[in-house]
């Protein structure tokens, strides 16, 4: 099933790198107490998601910060390395923060997940972004097909 406003985020395991490398963290405890616009997408690295999606965030993280929200999160089924390495080659650093999800844990359990093994990544997640006030979904915007629309940086802030 996929998750829907109202719902509370599952508590699943995600991951970054921190001073001793890599450092796992509860979902739960992520987004608990904070207002957090998360957008996932299918992978770093891969075309719309480095030349349009992240940046886009990245452009207006200021933005997002001035009309109240905490944090603007970026979560994709890669591993931490990758993540790390994306945000350094994006300039996400202190804009947006990269929640790795390697095992696709958060992604199946929100039901956005997306069987992209025909093109050789796996599972991975589906284009979409929500605003998440203490846990609980209060707007989503799920892509239908290999687009970016309704999941971009410029609508969530009308969103918001």
């Amino acid at each position: 099933m996929t998750i829907k406003v109202g719902d509370k985020l599952p508590n699943t395991t995600l991951f970054r790198i921190g001073d001793d490398g890599i450092e796992p963290f509860e979902a739960e405890r992520y987004f608990k107490g904070r207002k957090v616009v998360v957008f996932g997408l299918p992978g770093a690295f891969t075309p719309t998601c480095t030349a349009q999606h992240l940046p886009g965030y990245i452009k207006r993280a200021d933005a997002f910060t001035a009309k109240g929200v905490d944090a603007v999160a970026c979560l994709s089924v890669n591993d931490a390395w990758v993540m790390k390495a994306w945000a350094k080659d994006q300039g996400a650093a202190g804009k947006v923060e990269m929640l790795a999800d390697g095992n696709a844990e958060l992604t199946r359990a929100i039901g956005l997940d997306a069987d992209m093994s025909a093109r050789g990544y796996g599972i991975r997640c589906r284009r979409f972004a929500m605003i998440v006030d203490d846990g609980v979904v209060q707007a989503i915007a799920i892509e239908e097909g290999p687009v970016l629309d309704v999941s971009a940086a410029e609508k969530m802030l009308d969103a918001v």
